[in-house]
């Protein structure tokens, strides 16, 4: 009976290593490495997308337009060389970078009629939307700093806010957004997908992460702990900075002295409410799912409207902006300019 046994269970054992190694290799197949992804885009219906390319590249138009302008404007007018516009500039920058990292290839693709993107595309897309994205976040926190020694220490502005301290606080957003990249990028290079199929417009790294057969742990891991980094800490640090604003605003004997101590920084606040709002409504519901169509308007919002609400939000409530791009369109500007060219 013994030597039954002892003859039987190598061949089980064979037989179930076979087994093992057979699927072994199905999944190993099933998780190769994929060459371009598939974005499915804002909608399957023909009609829908007709409708959604047209408004995504009216207001794509309009978002650039208006944040180049901003940024020519404060960068041609002397006036306009102070903290406060120094920031705006860089966050017209971020925000013309933010949309065109998404907006063209998904207008190219529809004009196209291609759906496909490879996959170092995908990557270095995802990689400038979570720089861009995650600079815009800290970034707003900066200038929430700016405008709480420009209202609470009004006496002392000028010498904190020197120029060093300026780009020290442009510089931080720039570096911490390029290494929290960097290792999300890095990350997925070593997943293995078992579907190309994008449920979205761009290559997003939550739906790049749900496509993904390997263990994605230490992925998700991470995406917690910078998402906390980039968008709970500088919210935490606006909060910080706008109570003590609202406690000067407060004290402010004349209704209009208060209206103008906040006009300063009631821009900012817009702009504010505007971002974080959408972004909390995408990334932090446990419920969220990237294949909603509320989700996918929420992006869309963050992504397209927001960018392209900012400059107009700063330039409508600004009397310096305002004639700065007045003198920008003149003709007579763009006559020195071209003099000054081509002398």
């Amino acid at each position: 009976m013994w030597q039954w046994f002892s003859c039987v269970l190598p061949e089980k054992k064979m037989l179930f290593l076979n087994t093992h190694r057979t699927k072994t290799c199905l999944d190993m197949d099933n998780q190769t490495q994929v060459s371009e992804f598939i974005l499915l885009g804002l909608s399957a219906q023909p009609q829908q997308q007709r409708v959604l390319f047209g408004l995504s590249f009216i207001l794509y138009l309009i978002g650039a337009l208006g944040n180049l302008l901003t940024l020519l404007a404060i960068i041609s007018d002397p006036h306009l060389h102070s903290p406060m516009y120094f920031f705006l500039s860089n966050l017209s920058l971020l925000d013309f970078c933010f949309t065109s990292t998404t907006i063209p290839k998904m207008l190219t693709n529809h004009l196209c009629g291609h759906t496909t993107i490879s996959f170092p595309a995908c990557l270095a897309q995802m990689y400038f939307f979570i720089v861009f994205g995650a600079a815009d976040s800290i970034l707003l926190s900066a200038m929430a700093y700016d405008r709480y020694l420009a209202i609470c220490c009004p006496l002392h502005y000028v010498t904190i806010m020197g120029a060093l301290r300026c780009i020290l606080l442009v510089a931080v957003p720039w570096i911490s957004a390029n290494l929290v990249s960097v290792v999300h990028t890095i990350l997925i290079t070593h997943l293995s997908f078992c579907s190309n199929r994008i449920p979205h417009f761009f290559c997003d790294l939550n739906a790049l992460i749900k496509l993904s057969c390997s263990d994605t742990q230490v992925n998700e891991m991470l995406i917690l702990v910078f998402r906390g980094a980039v968008v709970v800490i500088p919210f935490m640090c606006i909060m910080a900075s706008y109570t003590p604003i609202a406690v000067a605003v407060w004290k402010v004997p004349s209704v209009q002295g208060k209206w103008k101590a906040f006009s300063t920084c009631g821009s900012h606040l817009c702009v504010i409410i505007l971002f974080y709002s959408t972004i909390i409504g995408v990334y932090f519901n446990p419920a969220s799912t990237y294949s909603t169509k509320r989700d996918m308007a929420a992006t869309v919002i963050y992504t397209v409207v927001t960018p392209m609400l900012n400059p107009f939000i700063y330039s409508l409530r600004n009397r310096d902006l305002k004639g700065a791009l007045r003198k920008l369109l003149s003709g007579d500007h763009w006559a020195k300019s071209l003099t000054i060219l081509f002398r």
